[in-house]
C-alpha cells in the first residue's frame, strides 16, 4: 500500500487529491498559468518557480513550479512538481512518492507505492474488473490512462512509484512524448 512516511501528511489540504483526466490533479488545473499555478499551491505550501532547460526546440519555454509542504523541515524535496508551458500552460503534474499527496486512479493508489506492489495491484485489478492496464516504454506499469505516466523515485533500498499526470503540451502528440526532460533522468526522477 502506499507510504506515508510523516507525521502530517494528513495535514490540511495534503491528503487525498482526486486526478480528473484533462482536468487536472488537487487544486491545480491544466492550462492554468504560472501565477495561478503559484497562487493555488501557496494555499497549500511553499512555492518555488524556475525556468526548465530548453532541450527541444519544438517546445515554448517552460517553468517549473516545486512546491514544498509548510511545516516541513528544509531540505526537503518538492511535495509536487508542476510544469508549466508557455503555449499551452499547466501540461504536468508529479507528485513525490514521499512527500507527495495520495492520488488514485479508479480507486487504485499510485503515490509512493513499492513498483512491483503497483504491479501486482494493477493486473489483479484489471482482470477483477476487466479493465486494461498499461505499461510505459520503461517498464512501469500504470492505470490505461494517456494522462497518467507512472515513474520511478528510489527511496532508500526501494523503487516507489511517482505519477506524473498530464496532457500535451505544444508540439507533441502523446504525454510521453510531452514529459519534461527533469522527469527523465535514466529512467528515475530528478525533481
Amino acid at each position: 500500500m502506499a507510504i506515508k512516511a510523516e507525521a502530517d501528511f494528513g495535514a490540511a489540504g495534503w491528503h487525498e487529491w482526486s486526478y480528473a483526466p484533462t482536468v487536472g490533479v488537487g487544486p491545480l488545473r491544466f492550462g492554468m498559468t504560472v501565477d495561478e499555478v503559484v497562487e493555488a499551491a501557496e494555499v497549500l505550501g511553499r512555492a518555488k518557480v524556475s525556468d526548465c532547460a530548453r532541450h527541444h526546440t519544438v517546445f515554448s519555454p517552460t517553468w517549473k513550479v516545486e512546491v514544498h509542504r509548510r511545516g516541513v523541515a528544509a531540505p526537503c524535496p518538492p511535495a509536487v512538481t508542476a510544469y508549466v508551458s508557455q503555449a499551452v500552460g499547466l501540461f504536468c503534474i508529479a507528485a513525490d512518492a514521499v512527500h507527495g499527496p495520495q492520488v488514485a486512479h479508479d480507486g487504485l493508489p499510485l503515490v509512493g507505492r513499492d513498483m512491483s506492489e503497483l504491479e501486482s495491484d494493477a493486473i489483479e485489478r484489471a482482470e477483477a474488473m476487466d479493465v486494461p492496464f498499461s505499461y510505459t516504454p520503461e517498464g512501469y506499469v500504470g492505470p490505461n490512462d494517456p494522462g497518467v505516466v507512472m515513474r520511478g523515485q528510489p527511496v532508500g533500498p526501494a523503487l516507489r512509484s511517482r505519477p506524473l499526470f498530464m496532457v500535451t503540451r505544444d508540439g507533441a502528440y502523446t504525454e510521453w512524448d510531452s514529459m519534461p526532460s527533469e522527469e527523465r533522468c535514466n529512467g528515475q526522477s530528478t525533481a
